[in-house]
């Protein structure tokens, strides 16, 4: 799953074109809206576009788990590959 945490910062990296900042200045953990990297409720929805583009994923907008699968990089991997395993089976 790290591999899939090191595609997502730099996705984050490139969509949102975050100058100066390098996958590593990324915490896994640390949250993506708000005091975090200061996403915003637009961007999440940029975000998810790209990801259903990249990943080839479903998204519900309506998932009650929705807001806890986009609180940070390693959710968002770990979300990224339970659908992916979904997929394969």
């Amino acid at each position: 799953m790290k591999h899939i945490e090191a595609e997502l910062k730099r996705l984050i990296i490139d969509i949102f074109e975050l100058e100066g900042i390098h996958p590593e200045d990324i915490i896994s953990d640390a949250p993506l809206f708000g005091a975090g990297l200061g996403l915003d409720s637009i961007d999440a929805l940029e975000l998810g576009l790209a990801l259903k583009r990249k990943y080839h994923i479903k998204i519900d907008a309506y998932s009650s788990d929705l807001i806890e699968h986009f609180a940070s990089v390693r959710n968002l991997a770990a979300f990224i590959a339970s659908q992916q395993e979904t997929q394969i089976v």
